[in-house]
């Protein structure tokens, strides 16, 4: 394995997560799927090089991940679903178990560029609902002061998008003088990292194979049973 691939923290010195204890029964078995998502088009990308440390823990922690690259993602709306860009992302989002959205804070807000690939992720797709019942931890990065309104404002847009979006969350302030080059050394900032990968590891093996009934809505059910009625009264 290529050393540029090792997390900062040796995968020895991280727990082993106990994976008996949280799987749901008929679980699928196989590594938790998860997506990282980052803010930024820079050649210099703090927010990037922040998701990529994460992917190296939560491959350590023994997951499959896949990063989207957001260059050439149209605007929403801004042209139709078959963009190959477009379908890139909702089929990444759809195969995946739970997701890392990674932003800079831009004038004290997420990028458009992360709000843009969080809009194009719609509820349903038909019968198939990529982000519903699926697990979320969020990190930004600053090039100021420490601050937490990026993470703030993706915590009310994963609710919104009905996910199981995780306590913990990371922020690195002054980005541009804790990485040294494409790597966050270890220290506090990286083991907020390590902290925030392992519960949504945590997370994700307990909610996976749950997710349909712990996000089943009586209101969904009453209004499934109206229209079997309505079809049978037509018959």
């Amino acid at each position: 394995m290529d050393l540029t691939d090792l997390p900062a923290v040796t995968p020895e010195g991280l727990n082993e997560i106990d994976v008996e204890a949280l799987r749901a029964p008929g679980d699928p078995g196989h590594p938790p799927r998860i997506l990282l998502l980052y803010g930024s088009l820079r050649d210099t990308s703090y927010s990037r090089r922040a998701a990529e440390e994460a992917a190296r823990i939560l491959r350590a922690l023994g997951c499959e991940t896949k990063m989207f690259d957001p260059a050439g993602l149209p605007l929403p709306d801004g042209a139709a679903a078959d963009h190959p860009k477009v379908a890139e992302l909702r089929e990444l989002a759809t195969w995946s178990e739970g997701m890392v959205w990674s932003s800079p804070e831009r004038h004290g807000a997420m990028t458009g560029i992360m709000k843009a690939q969080i809009d194009w992720l719609p509820l349903n797709m038909g019968r198939v609902r990529p982000t519903q019942g699926k697990t979320l931890a969020l990190m930004q990065v600053s090039g100021g002061s420490q601050s937490f309104n990026a993470v703030n404002q993706m915590r009310i847009l994963g609710r919104w998008m009905r996910m199981v979006t995780i306590p913990n969350q990371s922020s690195v302030p002054k980005a541009w003088l804790e990485f040294k080059g494409d790597r966050l050394p270890d220290g506090p900032l990286y083991r907020r990292i390590v902290d925030v990968m392992e519960e949504l590891v945590k997370f994700t093996w307990m909610v996976r194979g749950r997710s349909e009934y712990l996000v089943d809505r009586y209101s969904e059910r009453v209004e499934s049973a109206e229209k079997a009625r309505e079809r049978v009264s037509k018959l």
